[in-house]
C-alpha cells in the first residue's frame, strides 16, 4: 500500500474509486453490488453520506414500498448536488413459500412445531450443544449435506415423526411455491420501512444533499408514505443550528465585555463591525477553494470573532486615548491607525503563518484541517487588509454620532481642537 503523499492523482481519490467500482459492478449479471463509504462516526448509520428511512405509514405490500423507493431514488438522482442515491431494499428476491396444511398435520398426529424444527435443522442449521476436547470448546450444529438441500424437491423428501412413532414425509403435509418478495423487512417507528442513502456530489455539502433528498421525497412519494432521517443526518439536523447560536452568543458576549471595558454602548459597535469583514473573508475563502460551510468552518468563524475584534481593539482603544487627550476625532483616528499599524500587522502575520500548516495538510484527516485552515486564513486576511482601512473610518463615524447625540441631550462635549501650547 502506497503512502498518503503518493496518492494525489484524481483517479486515486475516494469518489473516483467508488465511481470505478460502481461501473465495474454494474457489468456483473445476476448481482446487485453497491460500494459505499463507511459512516464518518462509527455506529451512526451504515454508510457515508446521508441516510433516510422511508416509512409505509398507510399500509400496503412490500412491492408497493419497493415501487415508492424506486420513484424516490430516481427523483433524487436527477439532482446535480447528489452523486448517487440508492437503496438496498428489494421486493423481487426469488423465494420458496412453504404452505403447511395444519389441519392435515394434526390429523396425522404430527406436531406443527416438529415440522418447523425439521425444516430448520436440515435446510438451515440447528444448535445441539457444546463439547470440550483438547482444551477447546466446540459447538455442535446439525445440517443436511448440500446435495440434499439444494433443490425444492428435497423439502418433500424430509420426514418428521408423528406421535405414534410413524415417520411422515413432509410432502404429504405441505406444498411449495416459487414467489418473489423482500429478503429482509425492516420496521422503523413501528412502520414497515426501507433505507435510502445519498452521497453528495463533489463540492456539495451534506446539508444541501438533505434538502435535495427531502425535495425528492415530497415530489415522488405517493400518499401513505413518510420519511425520517437517521444516522449522522439526524444528528446534523438536530444540532445544525447550535453552532450558529453559539456564534451569535460569542458576538453578544464580546459586545458586552467591550461595553464594560469602554463604558460605552456605541464604541464597541465599531469593533464588532470589523468582525463582519472576517466572516466575509471566511466565506470568500470557502467559495474560492470549492469547500462548504461545514462544522469546522463554523468553528473557525467563532474563532474569528475574537481575532477580528482584537485588531480593532488595538486601533479603537488608542484612538479613544488620543481623543481624550484633546485631539480631534479625525486626528485621533489617523494617529491611532498610524501608530498601531505595526502591532496589528505583527499579530495578523503571526496568526496567518500559524494556520499555514492547516492549509497545506495532506495526511489522513486533512479535509477537516483544510476546512478550518482556509476559513480562518481568509477571514483573518480580510480583517487585516480591509479592517486596517475601515476601522478608523468606523471610529470617526461612531465617535462623531456619539458626541452629537451627547451634545443634543446636554452631555459634555469633547474638545474639538488641541489645547494651545503655553
Amino acid at each position: 500500500m502506497s503512502n498518503w503523499e503518493d496518492r494525489q492523482e484524481p483517479n486515486l481519490k475516494i469518489n473516483a474509486i467508488l465511481a470505478n467500482f460502481w461501473a465495474e459492478f454494474s457489468t456483473i449479471p445476476g448481482a446487485n453490488i453497491i460500494a459505499f463509504n463507511p459512516p464518518p462516526i462509527p455506529g451512526l448509520g451504515t454508510t457515508g453520506g446521508v441516510q433516510m428511512m422511508l416509512q409505509q405509514t398507510g399500509g400496503g405490500t412490500p412491492q408497493e414500498l419497493a415501487s415508492a423507493v424506486g420513484s424516490m431514488v430516481y427523483s433524487a438522482n436527477q439532482s446535480a448536488e447528489i452523486a448517487r442515491a440508492y437503496s438496498t431494499f428489494r421486493a423481487n428476491v426469488p423465494q420458496v413459500f412453504v404452505d403447511l396444511d395444519r389441519e392435515k398435520t394434526k390429523t396425522l398426529g404430527v406436531n406443527v412445531a416438529d415440522v418447523f424444527t425439521t425444516l430448520q435443522a436440515y435446510l438451515g442449521s440447528y444448535y445441539i450443544n457444546d463439547f470440550n476436547i483438547f482444551g477447546r470448546v466446540y459447538k455442535v450444529m446439525i445440517q443436511a449435506e448440500g446435495q440434499y438441500r439444494d433443490k425444492i424437491e428435497d423439502i418433500g423428501r424430509l420426514y418428521v415423526r408423528s406421535t405414534d412413532g410413524t415417520m411422515v414425509p413432509l410432502r404429504s403435509v405441505l406444498t411449495t411455491e416459487n414467489v418473489l418478495g423482500p429478503q429482509i423487512l425492516t420496521r422503523y417507528n413501528m412502520f414497515r420501512a426501507a433505507a435510502v442513502m445519498a452521497d453528495p456530489a463533489p463540492g456539495a455539502s451534506t446539508g444541501v444533499v438533505i434538502n435535495e433528498v427531502e425535495g425528492a421525497a415530497q415530489e415522488a412519494l405517493p400518499p401513505g408514505y413518510s420519511y425520517e432521517w437517521t444516522g449522522t443526518a439526524q444528528q446534523q439536523l438536530g444540532s445544525g443550528n447550535i453552532v450558529m447560536f453559539i456564534l451569535m452568543l460569542s458576538i453578544l458576549f464580546t459586545y458586552l465585555f467591550l461595553v464594560a471595558q469602554y463604558e460605552s454602548w456605541t464604541m464597541p459597535v465599531a469593533i464588532l463591525m470589523s468582525v463582519s469583514f472576517a466572516i466575509m473573508g471566511a466565506l470568500v475563502a470557502v467559495f474560492v477553494t470549492g469547500g462548504d460551510v461545514n462544522l469546522y468552518t463554523q468553528i473557525g468563524m467563532i474563532m474569528l470573532v475574537g481575532m477580528g475584534a482584537k485588531n480593532a481593539i488595538l486601533i479603537v482603544e488608542f484612538a479613544m486615548e488620543q481623543r481624550d487627550s484633546g485631539k480631534s476625532i479625525t486626528e485621533a483616528a489617523t494617529e491611532a491607525a498610524h501608530l498601531r499599524f505595526r502591532a496589528v500587522m505583527m499579530t495578523a502575520l503571526s496568526f496567518l503563518l500559524g494556520v499555514v500548516p492547516l492549509m497545506t495538510a495532506s495526511s489522513a484527516g486533512a479535509a477537516s484541517q483544510k476546512a478550518i485552515g482556509f476559513a480562518v486564513f481568509g477571514g483573518m486576511l480580510f480583517a487585516t487588509v480591509i479592517g486596517v482601512l475601515m476601522i478608523p473610518i468606523l471610529y470617526v463615524c461612531l465617535q462623531y454620532l456619539r458626541e452629537k447625540v451627547k451634545s443634543m441631550f446636554g452631555g459634555e462635549e469633547k474638545v474639538t481642537q488641541s489645547a494651545p501650547a503655553t
